[in-house]
């Protein structure tokens, strides 16, 4: 059956908007107590089995460059950043689509904030939903 309009994800269980906040949904290991995303069942630390949390929306980006070439599969506008964000409380680094596109305007260690948005609307006519993280604007002084 086909839907017109509405929205998507891109995929289950990888975000969600709790409380008007977008969060990305992780697992912790049971056993040793590491985080990885996307979440799975299984531990790729030590193979024990994890639970699912929620972290974000806050980090600091850590690594970054501009694709301009769309990698196979991949149907969102290009180009477009790409980078690594450590998540604030958190002992994880995400690797992650950036909103920012100006390679001026990024900077190791750069305050970031996690965005859900609709990347490209599919077949059906349903806007896809995806992650992303955004540089946070200075504070006015």
């Amino acid at each position: 059956m086909s839907t017109t309009g509405g929205v998507r994800p891109i995929a289950e269980g990888l975000f969600e908007i709790t409380g008007g906040e977008p969060r990305l949904i992780v697992a912790r290991c049971a056993s040793c107590r590491e985080l990885h995303f996307p979440a799975s069942d299984t531990c790729p630390y030590c193979g024990d089995p994890c639970d699912t949390e929620r972290v974000g929306p806050e980090g600091r980006l850590r690594l970054f460059t501009v694709v301009h070439r769309a990698p196979p599969g991949y149907r969102g506008p290009v180009p477009y950043g790409f980078g690594v964000v450590a998540l604030t409380g958190h002992r994880l680094e995400v690797i992650t689509r950036l909103t920012e596109i100006d390679p001026a305007r990024l900077r190791p260690n750069l305050p970031m904030r996690l965005e859900v948005a609709p990347l490209y609307t599919d077949d059906d006519g349903q806007a896809v939903l995806s992650w992303a993280f955004a540089p946070v604007a200075a504070a006015a002084s």
